[in-house]
């Protein structure tokens, strides 16, 4: 059993050449960990090897975009085919067709979509589409909710207790926000009606539209109640704003993401991750009327947008490969994985007496170990000894073959077997028991 971080001396080595070239030998803030992060070098089926040749299961898929795991062969087959063609053109190609089609198949609140190359890009233009649509400019967006690096999307991401009262203030993420961000950010709590019509009551007329993913990651993977989704169509369309569905992660949910699962019809959706086929995508999709922002044909249209790498045909066709391969069994199996590991883990979790729950959707769940009900942002809310916890969570299980992310969060794949889920609940249960003993 490998020993983090004595075990890894490659990836050290790496990281000490990395922090000559780059700012604390770091490209991707999420995937730091102190000392330093594990580099993979290779992908199989559901697990990946690091560079000192240990393999792990990946609990976490590149933050849940690799919902097939690695070097499935269809992807494979699609992207090697593309690559004697050329990997991208200064004009668009049949394939970008091909893949609107099938998400527009999938999903009924879309009638056109718009890729871009990063669900970052795709909840910014979401959010531009809708002040260009409602020539209005601020947005409504739920309390510790992430939304990529946009800079109105990032906006009370980690809201400290400080800063919650009555109504969340609108707190910057990273330094230097400027104030009139924060000024046309509002911000409320997850699953709380009153609060969101309150927002509407007082500001309405200045708002062009309300940001949300249906189950927030960083505000604790908790499902949206949909009296509370329906409550926000009805109080945003009132006042003439739009609803905007961010499914760059959700929408590896199910079939028809989460607005499928919910029954809810948003006006604009961001996707991302899963799209792409293990390749960099994003995308903005929504009703033809507010789509037509972005319509060139009649002149310079009300939202420009472009990209050099937006619809390449490598990731169009790996994208293809990977939806046409998420059918309805498919998202059945992903299901069936993720209640074996939800329930086991909270099985665990009441036997140790450990405080805390697993909660989540289909293939995605989340580790929490605050006490008491968990309802939003606030009720997860870290402390001190919560966060040893995850600490120690996250490096008994990197000591015993399992790769999640350092708060919390498991994606599974495809290529996982109910077999191998009993293996990663085995690792997850010996960790718990450490976790406990230390308690």
């Amino acid at each position: 059993m490998p020993s983090y971080p004595d075990s890894f001396p490659t990836s050290a080595r790496l990281f000490e050449r990395a922090r000559k070239v780059m700012p604390g030998g770091n490209t991707r803030t999420t995937v730091f960990i102190d000392p330093f992060p594990i580099y993979v070098t290779e992908g199989e089926g559901c697990r990946v090897k690091d560079a000192d040749g240990q393999w792990f299961y990946d609990c976490i898929n590149n933050f849940t975009a690799m919902i097939h795991g690695y070097a499935q062969p269809e992807q494979v087959a699609a992207v090697t085919d593309q690559l004697r063609l050329g990997t991208a053109f200064g004009g668009p190609t049949p394939s970008e067709i091909e893949l609107a089609e099938l998400l527009v198949g999938r999903l009924p609140a879309m009638e056109q979509i718009r890729f871009a190359n990063s669900g970052t890009e795709g909840v910014m233009m979401a959010i531009k589409a809708a002040r260009a649509y409602t020539g209005r400019p601020r947005i409504v967006k739920i309390e510790g909710a992430y939304h990529g690096s946009y800079d109105f999307a990032e906006v009370s991401l980690d809201s400290a207790p400080g800063n919650w009262g009555d109504m969340p203030a609108s707190t910057a993420y990273a330094r230097g926000t400027p104030q009139g961000v924060l000024d046309d950010v509002l911000v409320v709590p997850f699953n709380d009606i009153a609060a969101l019509r309150a927002v509407f009551a007082q500001h309405g007329a200045t708002i062009a539209g309300v940001l949300i993913d249906p189950m927030p990651n960083r505000a604790g993977l908790i499902p949206a109640r949909k009296d509370y989704l329906e409550a926000m169509a009805e109080t945003a369309h009132a006042a003439g704003a739009l609803v905007i569905f961010d499914e760059v992660i959700s929408f590896r949910l199910g079939h028809s993401g989460a607005q499928g699962l919910w029954g809810i019809r948003p006006d604009l959706t961001a996707l991302g991750k899963i799209i792409g086929g293990g390749f960099p995508v994003g995308a903005v999709a929504g009703r033809a009327e507010v789509m037509a922002v972005f319509d060139p044909t009649r002149g310079k249209p009300a939202l420009p947008h472009g990209g050099t790498f937006t619809a390449n045909p490598v990731t169009m066709r790996a994208g293809l490969a990977a939806m046409h391969a998420l059918t309805p069994e498919a998202f059945a199996h992903l299901d069936d994985l993720g209640t074996i590991l939800r329930d086991g883990t909270n099985a665990a979790l009441a036997r140790l007496g450990l405080p805390g729950a697993c909660v989540g959707l289909g293939s995605l769940f989340k580790v929490h170990f605050t006490a008491g009900p968990i309802t939003d942002y606030r009720s997860v809310y870290p402390g001190k000894v919560e966060k040893a916890r995850l600490e120690a969570f996250h490096r008994g299980l990197l000591n015993r073959g399992v790769l999640s992310a350092s708060y919390g969060l498991f994606a599974l794949s495809t290529p996982m077997t109910r077999v191998d889920a009993g293996k990663i609940l085995a690792a997850i249960e010996d960790t718990l028991s450490d976790v406990a003993r230390a308690a």
